[in-house]
């Protein structure tokens, strides 16, 4: 049975006197979940992310995430926007860098490193340098070198925003495909309605200023998720539903401000 496994409790996120990115944010995201926030630029949903993965600290409430059974060096993988490679670094070391800096020796890395390239379809790429990457390939290496850690939840912001439609859906697959490999708990910031209809279980909408979940969707489509699914019945369905939703969440906070 899934269980609580991140919970926000009335979170509120207030920088200095000034901005109020996040007010009364409660969420309980159940282990094995793929969450998507959606919403638009400035809702606050990097922030929320950010404050789940401890890189940002909350102003009121609680966030709290239940110990795991498993015996993981870090709970917690994040992929970031950018790839943010180190350039004068081989994608072997960009993607050995957590182990590293945990103390964790070559000789024992090497094997995980090496899977979690295979993992993302890098192998043969373990000795380039990020310039000598795509967009897409770089993302890769960054996914790679969140999973080498082995973590229970992925926390993803906005990864495939700067990529083409093609890369985009590919990397969708297999983000997808390492969630269901890995028994991941995922959460995904996007603003895309398709994408996040695409990958999600649940998609939880956002509205801005203050940033808060104006709604909470369950999607229910068969899985695996592929590109039958894409052009399914059910997959038209969700994504009008949930761009409703998020329309009269817009048209809301618009009569509001």
């Amino acid at each position: 049975m899934p269980r609580p496994l991140i919970r926000m409790d009335r979170v509120r996120k207030q920088f200095g006197k000034g901005t109020l990115a996040v007010s009364d944010m409660t969420v309980m995201i159940e282990e094995g979940d793929f969450v998507s926030f959606l919403g638009p630029s400035g809702c606050g949903k990097s922030t929320a992310l950010r404050m789940i993965a401890g890189l940002l600290p909350v102003t009121a409430g609680t966030i709290s995430i239940e110990p795991g059974s498993s015996a993981a060096e870090n709970d917690l993988g994040f992929v970031f926007q950018e790839p943010t490679l180190m350039p004068w670094a081989s994608v072997r070391d960009n993607v050995f860098l957590p182990l590293r800096l945990a103390g964790v020796p070559r000789a024992v890395a090497e094997p995980r490193v090496a899977a979690a390239l295979a993992d993302v379809g890098l192998s043969r790429f373990a000795t380039a340098y990020p310039r000598e990457l795509s967009g897409g390939m770089k993302m890769r290496v960054s996914i790679a070198r969140a999973m080498v850690t082995r973590p229970r939840i992925l926390l993803m912001d906005e990864p495939f925003a700067a990529l083409d439609e093609m890369t985009r859906m590919k990397l969708n697959d297999d983000v997808l495909r390492l969630w269901a490999e890995n028994r991941l708990t995922v959460i995904f910031v996007t603003h895309s309605v398709f994408e996040s209809v695409y990958l999600s279980n649940r998609v939880l909408v956002m509205a801005a200023r203050p940033g808060r979940i104006a709604a909470d969707i369950a999607l229910s489509p068969p899985w695996p998720r592929d590109d039958g699914f894409r052009s399914s019945a059910s997959y038209v369905q969700g994504c009008r539903h949930v761009s409703e939703v998020l329309k009269s969440t817009l048209h809301d906070a618009h009569i509001d401000h």
